[in-house]
């Protein structure tokens, strides 16, 4: 059994490039549960808020309910469910998951298998995350899921595999001078561009090109919170700002909420703007609720 292989092919619902990370955040939380505890049960009740949580975190924006991807999930042969009723899913009703005592883990040829061969989880756990998410949220979803993984090297699963262009960060850092679009940091040590990244529009996990019409240069900050919903692109190439976002501080104003309704520094003439096909991808997969007002203009100081 290739086990990095059947990660790599969970059946997902797809259409037209939604996200549907249900399956993959279940699995990552099982690997990591079996990384800790090695055979223990998942019951339904006790981990629904686990999964509640990652869904809202690291999910498009619509809500969907842990019961899907806990019954749903069998079907891929890599989890299982018993209830007081037996073995197998009995569906997925939160009340009958939660009634029945469901509880689901990894199957046992599996289980046999991580024991067997201790790098096979840190290569599905990267299949899942390669697959699903983008580079800038693998650290804190592992952290999120618990699990603890070493440098792997990870399996090409098939010959045509799609390859990244590594041209890609040197052309949108040129095309936006180096400086982040959102808030205009620039900074260098010597010659060398620090904290300065360029980040995916559409995810390259979802047929994201590496063309600088889907790149955006940024700062760490702001490529991390583009990722994770809380800034995205709107009509006119303005930042939009998530209302779900809360920050009482001065810094979090500054470098977040008063952004929104801001036009985007760069690229500069003669270059592609973002696709409006990769920023309607992102403002529908990604970025999380409804745009804040724009920001009040600064006072003159005249």
């Amino acid at each position: 059994m290739n086990w990095v292989e059947r990660t790599a092919e969970l059946r997902q619902w797809s259409r037209g490039g939604v996200r549907a990370p249900h399956k993959p955040l279940l699995l990552l939380y099982a690997l990591g549960r079996f990384q800790r505890d090695g055979d223990g049960e998942l019951p339904y009740s006790a981990v629904e808020e686990d999964l509640r949580r990652l869904l809202d975190e690291y999910g498009p924006g619509r809500r969907t309910s842990p019961a899907y991807p806990f019954h749903h999930l069998v079907g891929d042969g890599v989890w299982e469910v018993r209830s007081d009723r037996g073995s197998g899913s009995p569906g997925t009703g939160v009340r009958e998951l939660r009634a029945t005592n469901a509880a689901g883990r990894l199957v046992p040829e599996l289980r046999v298998a991580l024991r067997r061969e201790p790098s096979l989880l840190g290569r599905m756990a990267q299949v899942l995350l390669d697959a699903n998410f983008p580079s800038s949220l693998h650290g804190e979803l592992c952290e999120a899921v618990g699990l603890d993984l070493e440098p792997a090297e990870i399996t090409h699963l098939t010959a045509a595999r799609r390859q990244r262009d590594r041209r890609m960060r040197e052309l949108v850092l040129t095309a936006y001078e180096y400086r982040c679009a959102f808030c205009g940091y620039d900074g260098r040590i010597g010659p060398v561009a620090v904290g300065l990244e360029a980040a995916h529009v559409r995810w390259w996990a979802f047929d994201g090109p590496d063309d600088v019409d889907n790149g955006l240069c940024l700062c760490s900050l702001h490529h991390k919170l583009f990722d994770k919903g809380v800034l995205g692109v709107g009509d006119g190439h303005r930042v939009l700002v998530s209302q779900s976002f809360v920050g009482h501080s001065a810094a979090a104003r500054a470098q977040v909420t008063d952004l929104s309704g801001r036009p985007l520094i760069g690229p500069q003439p003669g270059t592609a703007p973002i696709a409006a096909s990769h920023r309607a991808w992102h403002t529908a997969q990604v970025f999380h609720g409804t745009p804040r007002p724009s920001a009040r203009p600064a006072p003159s100081s005249g």
